[in-house]
């Protein structure tokens, strides 16, 4: 008898077990990079009907991803799939077609930002040699994000896609995206403040530049070693010579350079400088355990606001 008993126990929690299985969520909301996958574990939360996943591996160079055959599958199997749109990810483009509309919703980043942007160079900047002359299309530079104020706009539209999806979690969803909204807000009046009371208004980053939106939002100039999406990261001399002429000509004391960037250039522009090097964080990825500790956009660039306050006042 107690051998019964004890494999109807058995029966009774193998059964509980399946039905605990069957209940997970099958719906998926897939992002390509750290931004992407932020805004929208923000809005759906942690008890919603949908799982999210982001492509790109935390510690890797998003600008070197492709997308394996299993990245794919996901994006043609995901309900929602929320990306960029831009150089980074010129991939999507690719298998757009394959992906059946009715079943998976595909949303671009830079089509939820009412402002966009054209890329642009400034002096002393690193040319190109990719052979776009002939190419007549405007090029928008992707890194919308880096504003605070587009970031609003994002979740803002975001928000009503994912409700539009989702209707019965529509009270969640709202005051999930209303609290986060308001935490950038308050980062973008951290900006703004110390902007208003710094000493001096221009950055140099012996690095990518992917502050295009950030700087033009808070009235900074700036200098750097290469465009936002830059496939080099080795800088000629005539590139290195006029970088570090400008901080002696200048007087400027930090080179700023990006996260997860080995720093070669900044470092270089430092040590002939005797300028120091500080990251600024551009938040297009994050290392494995600040993605295990659960970091957020709005953690990551509340430390830029610290950086820019030193930066602009010495």
């Amino acid at each position: 008898m107690k051998k019964l008993v004890s494999l109807l126990l058995v029966f009774v929690c193998a059964l509980s077990l399946a039905g605990c299985t069957s209940s997970s969520p099958t719906k998926t909301i897939v992002t390509t990079n750290f931004p992407a996958y932020d805004f929208v574990r923000a809005i759906v939360g942690k008890n919603s009907g949908y799982k999210v996943k982001v492509l790109i591996k935390p510690g890797t160079d998003v600008h070197s991803y492709e997308p394996t055959p299993k990245d794919i599958i996901a994006v043609e199997n995901a309900d929602l799939f929320f990306y960029v749109g831009g150089d980074s990810d010129e991939w999507v483009e690719g298998i757009l077609h394959d992906i059946d509309k009715k079943k998976t919703k595909v949303v671009k980043m830079l089509d939820l930002v009412s402002s966009k942007r054209e890329e642009e160079s400034v002096e002393g900047m690193q040319e190109e040699h990719e052979g776009h002359e002939e190419e007549e299309e405007t090029e928008y530079d992707e890194h919308v994000w880096t504003s605070p104020a587009n970031v609003v706009d994002i979740l803002q539209k975001l928000e009503k896609k994912i409700i539009a999806m989702d209707p019965s979690h529509q009270a969640a969803y709202m005051k999930n995206a209303q609290a986060y909204i308001k935490q950038v807000k308050a980062l973008d009046a951290a900006f703004q403040d110390v902007v208003k009371h710094a000493k001096r208004k221009e950055l140099i980053f012996g690095d990518r530049f992917p502050f295009l939106y950030f700087v033009k939002e808070y009235g900074l100039s700036y200098r750097a070693a290469f465009a936002g999406c830059a496939e080099q990261t080795e800088a000629s001399a005539a590139t290195l010579s006029y970088l570090i002429d400008y901080v002696k000509a200048h007087h400027l004391h930090y080179v700023l350079k990006l996260e997860l960037s080995n720093g070669k250039v900044a470092q270089t522009i430092a040590g002939e400088t005797g300028a120091k090097v500080l990251t600024f964080n551009s938040v297009h990825n994050v290392t494995s355990t600040q993605f295990k500790d659960g970091v957020t956009y709005v953690d990551l660039m509340q430390k830029n606001v610290s950086v820019l306050r030193k930066v602009l006042n010495k």
